[in-house]
């Protein structure tokens, strides 16, 4: 698709700024692909930095550490696209760019691999108590017989959102013999059945499986996706995972469900805050020994981090050579 701009911006010499890191492929790739581009990496720019230099930048790259509001883009007079090395949006206020006429691209497909095989991960581990006995053992003690855990094989797992991660845990989970069911309202049941999942409400979701993971974009519509409504909901002993967006679950209500004794463990790998510093409850639910929790790792992996700088990258040059993007 073209993107026409609504700023009359006089013709410059392309400035590119990265400012969270990525993967030096993608670096490489705009050096090569853009001769004549500076490029310029700032890493740890403060907010009031970043306003006060992006009114000479062409295009942005930026992960998750960036927050592109709308008073940055507002000083943006010369940016015409802001890509975003990764899957979501949230950081990006795509309002705003939108008025002001600015292209903002991401790489949804990037990490797919990386947060499935993260996902699986913490689904096993869970299940066989893994963090918590290597803790103990590493402490001295050898308690066997306290970490009994529970096979996967032949257990329902529920996944909240079939997209391209979504899937992709479907195809893990069923090499590893579980039976997977599905929520999502954008999914038919007949392309569900080609991957050998069964489309459910999200009420017979919850209630039917023993593991839960979330796979869904963080918006308007999904931010609470899991209260506490939802959470009365699931099976008793119930384990619930979450690799996709801190805000899709009321972390009070998961919090009251573990002191109620509901669950039987929780994995996160994402908050509402990140990082965490002093948030009271966060800081409870990581106190909790069923909850296992890791700082967002889901798309770190080597492999993902090259993959999402050079579609990013890619796409980058793609607009500020011809005015184009690719089709979504």
């Amino acid at each position: 698709m073209t993107l026409v701009l609504k700023r009359n911006r006089r013709a410059a010499a392309m400035r590119i700024l990265v400012t969270d890191r990525i993967a030096q492929e993608g670096i490489d790739l705009l050096r090569t692909r853009l001769p004549n581009a500076q490029i310029d990496v700032r890493l740890d720019l403060t907010t009031q930095q970043l306003q006060a230099v992006i009114g000479q930048y062409t295009a942005l790259i930026v992960r998750s550490e960036t927050r592109v509001t709308s008073a940055i883009l507002a000083a943006a007079t010369q940016l015409k696209i802001v890509g975003r090395a990764g899957v979501g949006l949230d950081n990006i206020d795509t309002e705003s760019a939108k008025r002001y006429g600015i292209a903002v691209v991401n790489s949804p497909g990037g990490n797919t691999i990386a947060a499935a095989e993260h996902t699986i991960a913490l689904l096993l581990s869970l299940a066989r108590h893994i963090p918590a006995a290597t803790s103990s053992t590493r402490a001295g003690r050898w308690e066997k017989s306290h970490f009994l855990g529970v096979q996967v094989r032949d257990k329902v797992l529920g996944i909240l959102g079939l997209g391209k991660v979504g899937k992709e845990v479907a195809q893990c989970a069923q090499g590893l013999g579980l039976q997977v069911i599905a929520f999502d309202p954008y999914v038919a049941p007949e392309q569900a059945e080609q991957l050998g999942v069964t489309m459910l409400g999200l009420e017979d979701v919850l209630k039917q499986a023993d593991f839960v993971t979330l796979h869904t974009t963080l918006t308007t519509g999904t931010c609470g996706l899991v209260g506490a409504d939802e959470l009365r909901l699931l099976k008793p002993g119930a384990r619930l995972i979450n690799c996709a967006r801190g805000g899709l679950i009321d972390e009070e209500a998961l919090l009251h469900a573990l002191q109620e004794n509901r669950l039987a463990g929780v994995a996160l790998d994402v908050f509402s805050q990140e990082p965490i510093r002093d948030d009271a409850v966060l800081h409870q639910l990581l106190a909790d020994p069923r909850v296992i929790a890791t700082p967002h790792l889901g798309a770190s992996t080597h492999e993902a981090q090259v993959q999402v700088a050079i579609d990013v990258a890619e796409q980058l040059v793609s607009f500020l050579q011809d005015s184009v993007l690719p089709a979504a």
